[in-house]
C-alpha cells in the first residue's frame, strides 16, 4: 500500500449502527467499516494519523449519549469508550495529538491530556451550546464558537495551568459580531498576520486577526453558510450554503487596510449537491464536499467539475476527514505498525491540582510475543525520585519512562512561568497604549484654538501680576 495514497473517512449522526465508512479516494473502493458510531457535526478528529476519536451524543440503541469513542486504525479491536460527565458535541485536538478539547451542549468546555486521560480543565465557556472548537496552527490558542454567534479565544498555556481553577485568565478576547449560530472555524498564518475565518447561519463569513481580536473583513452571502474550507496554497475560501451551492472567494487578507470591509465581489459558484452542505475539506486530490443529500463529491476546482462522487445512502454525512491509507491495517500483507502514541480513558472529573496522583506504565522486555504492562501509583515526589534512582542502575526502558513523568511536572511549572510573563507583557502593552493615547490627546489639545487662547490669557495675567508686585 503506497504511503502517498489517501483514504476518505466519513460518518453520520443518524444511527449508531451506521458507523464509520472509509473509501479509497483514487478508486472509490470501500476499504473499511467501523461499526457503532453516530457523531454530530465537528465531532470527529484524527490523532497523529493513528487514532480516530468521535463524540457520541445521540441515544441510539444501548449505547447512550455522552460518550467518546477512540479507535486504533491499525488494530481490528473494539473502541476505547470514555464517558464524560455530560454529552460532548464538538472535538478538536492539538497538532501533536497531546491534548483533546471538547464542547458540550450546555456551553461547558473540557480539556484532556490524551496520553493519561487526565481532565486538566473544565470551565463554562459559553451561555449557549458550544458548536465549534479549533486549536490555532501553533496550538497556543483555542477558539470556540457557540449557538448564539459568540466566538471566544482562549490561551492554552493558561488552560494547562491546573492550579488555576478559573477561566477568566484564559480568555484573551471574544466577539459577538455574528448574529446566529457559528457553523465553522478555520485558521491560517500564511500572511503577515494570523487569520481566523468564521462562518455562521446569518449568511456571513468574517475574517479576524485572532491574536488581537480585530475584525478585518466581512463577506456577505445570500444564504446561510453551513461549512467552510480554505485552499491550503492559493488562499481561496470555499463556503458551503444551506441549498447545496459552494461559493468561492479570494481571501486577500494581506491587502486589506480598513478595519471593517465588506466584500462585494461576485464569488464563483460550484453546483453539484441537492441538499445543505455539511462538511468541506481539502486533500491532495482537491476539494471534497459532503451534503445532506447523502453524497460526497471530489472536485476539480479549476475546471469547476466533479471528479468522483461517493454515495452514502445510510444517512447525511456530518463529519469528514482524510487520512493516509498506510495508517490502516493491511490484512492481505499482514502489516502491523505499532502505535508509539498512547491513548487512555478520559476522566470524568479533574483531579485536585495539589494532590497529583500519576499513573506510570512500565513495560518489561521479555521473550514473550505479548507485551506485559505493569501499573504503579506514586503518592509522593520522594518515592518517585527513589524509584528513578533504583531503575537507573539497571538502565531499563521503564527508567526512561519515569523520567518522562518527571519532565511533565517540570513542563507544567514552565507553563505557569510563561503565563506570568505573558500577563506582564499584556499589562505593559496596555500601559504603553494608554501613554500613547494621552500623548496624542494632549498634542491635539495644545494645537486647538481654545488652548492657544488660554495660553494668551495666562501670559497676560502673568504680565499684570509682574507689574503689580513692584
Amino acid at each position: 500500500m503506497d504511503k502517498d495514497k489517501e483514504a476518505l473517512v466519513v460518518c453520520s449522526d443518524k444511527s449508531m449502527g451506521i458507523g464509520i465508512t472509509i473509501w479509497d479516494m483514487d478508486t472509490g473502493d470501500h476499504l473499511l467499516h467501523i461499526p457503532t458510531c453516530a457523531s454530530p457535526s465537528h465531532g470527529l478528529v484524527c490523532l497523529r494519523k493513528q487514532f480516530l476519536v468521535a463524540s457520541q451524543i445521540h441515544k441510539h440503541g444501548s449505547v447512550g449519549g455522552g460518550a467518546i469513542f477512540t479507535w486504533a486504525l491499525n488494530k481490528p479491536q473494539s473502541p476505547l469508550r470514555s464517558y464524560p460527565v455530560e454529552a460532548i458535541g464538538s472535538l478538536s485536538s492539538t497538532k501533536d495529538g497531546l491534548y483533546l478539547a471538547g464542547g458540550a451542549l450546555s456551553g461547558n468546555a473540557y480539556l484532556w491530556e490524551i496520553a493519561n486521560g487526565r481532565l486538566l480543565k473544565t470551565w463554562h465557556a459559553h451561555h449557549k451550546s458550544l458548536n465549534c472548537l479549533l486549536f490555532s496552527n501553533d496550538d497556543s490558542l483555542l477558539i470556540s464558537g457557540s449557538d448564539d454567534g459568540m466566538i471566544c479565544v482562549w490561551s492554552v498555556i493558561s488552560l494547562l495551568d491546573t492550579e488555576d481553577s478559573g477561566s477568566l485568565h484564559s480568555l484573551l478576547h471574544y466577539s459577538s459580531e455574528h448574529k446566529s449560530c457559528i457553523t465553522g472555524l478555520l485558521t491560517t498564518s500564511g500572511s503577515s498576520i494570523s487569520v481566523l475565518v468564521s462562518s455562521s447561519l446569518d449568511g456571513t463569513c468574517k475574517v479576524w486577526d485572532f491574536v488581537s481580536g480585530r475584525l478585518i473583513q466581512t463577506q456577505v452571502y445570500p444564504l446561510a453558510i453551513t461549512a467552510i474550507a480554505l485552499h491550503p496554497e492559493e488562499q481561496f475560501l470555499f463556503c458551503g450554503s444551506v441549498d447545496g451551492r459552494i461559493f468561492v472567494n479570494k481571501l486577500d487578507v494581506g491587502l486589506l487596510e480598513e478595519q471593517f470591509l465588506v466584500a462585494e465581489a461576485q464569488p464563483v459558484v460550484l453546483n453539484g449537491h441537492n441538499g445543505a452542505m455539511t462538511a468541506l475539506t481539502f486533500s491532495e486530490s482537491g476539494l471534497i464536499s459532503a451534503s445532506e443529500d447523502c453524497t460526497i463529491c471530489m472536485w476539480d476546482v479549476v475546471n469547476q467539475v466533479i471528479i468522483r462522487r461517493f454515495n452514502h445512502g445510510k444517512g447525511a454525512v456530518t463529519n469528514m476527514t482524510v487520512i493516509p491509507q498506510s495508517s490502516l491495517l493491511s490484512i492481505s500483507k499482514n502489516h502491523r505498525v505499532s502505535n508509539q502514541f498512547h491513548v487512555s480513558l478520559l476522566e470524568k472529573f479533574p483531579q485536585p491540582a495539589n494532590s497529583f496522583k500519576g499513573t506510570l506504565n512500565l513495560f518489561s522486555l521479555g521473550h514473550s510475543s505479548e507485551e506485559k504492562q505493569t501499573s504503579l501509583d506514586f503518592q509522593s515526589t520522594d518515592s518517585l525520585q527513589q524509584h528513578i534512582s533504583d531503575l537507573e542502575k539497571k538502565r531499563t526502558p521503564a527508567a526512561v519512562q519515569v523520567k518522562v513523568e518527571t519532565c511533565i511536572e517540570n513542563r507544567m511549572w514552565a507553563t505557569r512561568m510563561t503565563k506570568h510573563v505573558m500577563e506582564m507583557n499584556k499589562h505593559l502593552q496596555s500601559r504603553l497604549l494608554d501613554l500613547m493615547e494621552c500623548r496624542l490627546f494632549w498634542s491635539t489639545q495644545i494645537d486647538s484654538p481654545t488652548c492657544k487662547k488660554r495660553k494668551m490669557l495666562k501670559a497676560e495675567s502673568s504680565i499684570l501680576e509682574g507689574e503689580e508686585e513692584p
